[in-house]
């Protein structure tokens, strides 16, 4: 069965995306030095992504890196968002229901990870008992201010276990439920 996967980079101070969802301030840190995108990558099967993220600012936009791992992933993908556009998009469903999505993301992937991305349907996931594992890469560079990697005013803590670290990336594994 899929993994489903919370895959991100973080500044130092908390944050995956600056003030209004920017994500330009990536841009710099964009490179692949222990290799994970290319190890990662064949292991995805399907993303999970939240609207914000389907419709947000890619700093890779406009150039042969746009989309997921810079442009090297293709794939299905399903958006969790309640306006679904006119318009079908190619390879991607759109869902209004958490546990439909999660399901529809799952069945896609087969055996491979499902990539979650996006701070509010991974906070979702968490609150749910959906999400499996947190990969996230910390970046040497503090926002100040932004979109944080989880933002759950009065949330109880959730333990987390570290399953591998290579060298600024973790993996960390939530409690089953």
């Amino acid at each position: 069965m899929s993994r489903l996967q919370y895959q991100c980079s973080m500044s130092l101070d908390g944050f995956i995306a600056g003030p209004g969802g920017d994500m330009s301030w990536a841009t710099p840190y964009l490179t692949d030095d222990a290799g994970l995108t290319a190890d990662l990558v064949p292991q995805v099967g399907a993303l999970f992504v939240g609207a914000r993220t389907f419709r947000g600012d890619d700093p890779n936009r406009g150039t042969d890196q746009e989309g997921a791992y810079g442009g090297q992933w293709s794939g299905p993908s399903v958006v969790l968002t309640h306006h679904a556009p006119a318009e079908p998009v190619p390879d991607v469903t759109f869902s209004d229901d958490l546990a439909t999505a999660v399901a529809t993301a799952r069945a896609a992937a087969g055996d491979r990870l499902v990539a979650v991305l996006g701070a509010d349907v991974a906070r979702q996931c968490v609150e749910a008992g959906l999400l499996d594992e947190i990969l996230v890469t910390i970046v040497p560079v503090l926002l100040g201010d932004g979109v944080r990697l989880f933002h759950r005013p009065g949330g109880a803590p959730v333990p987390l276990d570290l399953v591998e670290q290579r060298g600024r990336t973790l993996l960390l594994r939530l409690p089953a439920r």
